[in-house]
């Protein structure tokens, strides 16, 4: 394949692409080979009909292929979710992380600045002080010191500069919104992923199956791309090879619920005060729709058994200031 003109014919009459024909045509995107029309018409012509887990997995292998790679320590994971979910709340994989970090969790933290929603990762870190453009040679050491990085995925995967202006001027959610979580450049088998909607959890489990991935929870909570503590979320887990799914609620954890409306934030600046504020203490339901997370977060790190363990685990890394001091850490090495 050369070009994207056979695949988009097919893909016109309702087709489907094997993993190595989506690992192909999404080569061909990445090298700069099609013109935007043609990308914009294969992620459109995608989105209408359905991505496969077969054409998930061929674009992530063709992205993994090509991506800036950082070494990770062992029992690294990733926290994030897809974004696409337009519900404008308070930053929580990121909070999260700081978390997990104070916890002795190392976070690979894959993100991105706002695409789909108001304050994506790379806003609020920012606006915390964090530099998330240090030289990816010093990332290691950074993990390794402080617990945690942000791993810039425009940095990373400098090939998807190429979709960049179709993406934005299709201004919705694409094949690429599924693609980021599954392509963490540190080559995490563990991961905590958030998704817009709960239909693409199990695609997305059985998609990070076939790549290796150990350990992971695709959560889903009542319109969020994270758990909530609004009410019940969905979660497909995978764990040694076997995918189940089930539901969770904020008791579990042994958390109090609280609605949507009360972690909803705003620009960078807002969300920074925000996340600032809790881990200094503050409590609502950001805190704990961020323990509900991060509970998630240690039971696939395999620090604990159950999310009532996590929370409390949890809530103490917020108490004792050790997840402050994951985020002034992180601010000192990235200095």
């Amino acid at each position: 394949m050369t070009n994207l003109k056979p695949v988009l014919a097919r893909l016109a009459l309702g087709a489907t692409l094997s993993e190595p024909e989506a690992e192909e045509a999404f080569g061909i995107i990445m090298s700069g080979e099609a013109t935007p029309a043609q990308i914009a018409g294969l992620l459109m012509a995608m989105r209408l009909r359905g991505e496969t887990v077969a054409e998930l997995t061929g674009a992530v292998r063709a992205m993994r292929g090509r991506m800036a790679r950082v070494e990770a320590p062992p029992g690294a994971i990733d926290v994030c979710g897809t974004g696409g979910d337009n519900a404008g709340t308070l930053n929580v994989s990121s909070a999260v992380t700081f978390v997990l970090a104070g916890l002795g969790v190392p976070v690979a933290k894959h993100g991105n600045r706002a695409l789909s929603s108001r304050t994506g990762g790379s806003d609020v870190l920012t606006a915390l002080g964090v530099n998330v453009d240090v030289p990816l040679e010093r990332l290691p050491a950074v993990l390794r010191a402080s617990g945690c990085a942000f791993l810039f995925a425009p940095r990373h995967h400098a090939a998807l500069r190429h979709a960049a202006g179709p993406r934005v001027e299709l201004g919705t959610r694409t094949i690429f919104n599924l693609l980021g979580p599954l392509t963490n450049p540190a080559g995490v088998t563990r991961q905590l992923t958030g998704v817009f909607d709960p239909a693409w959890a199990r695609p997305m489990t059985e998609t990070l199956s076939r790549l290796g991935t150990t350990r992971c929870w695709l959560v889903h909570g009542m319109g969020l791309d994270e758990l909530t503590v609004a009410g019940e979320s969905q979660v497909v887990e995978l764990r040694d090879g076997a995918i189940r799914e089930f539901a969770v609620t904020p008791e579990e954890a042994g958390l109090r619920r609280a609605p949507i409306a009360e972690i909803h934030g705003g620009d960078a600046a807002v969300n920074a005060a925000a996340l600032l504020a809790l881990l200094q203490g503050a409590t609502g339901a950001y805190r704990e729709t961020v323990l509900l997370n991060a509970a998630a977060g240690l039971i696939v790190a395999e620090r604990v058994a159950t999310l009532r363990e996590g929370a409390v685990l949890a809530a103490a890394a917020l108490d004792s200031g050790a997840a402050m001091a994951a985020l002034e850490s992180l601010r000192r090495e990235t200095a």
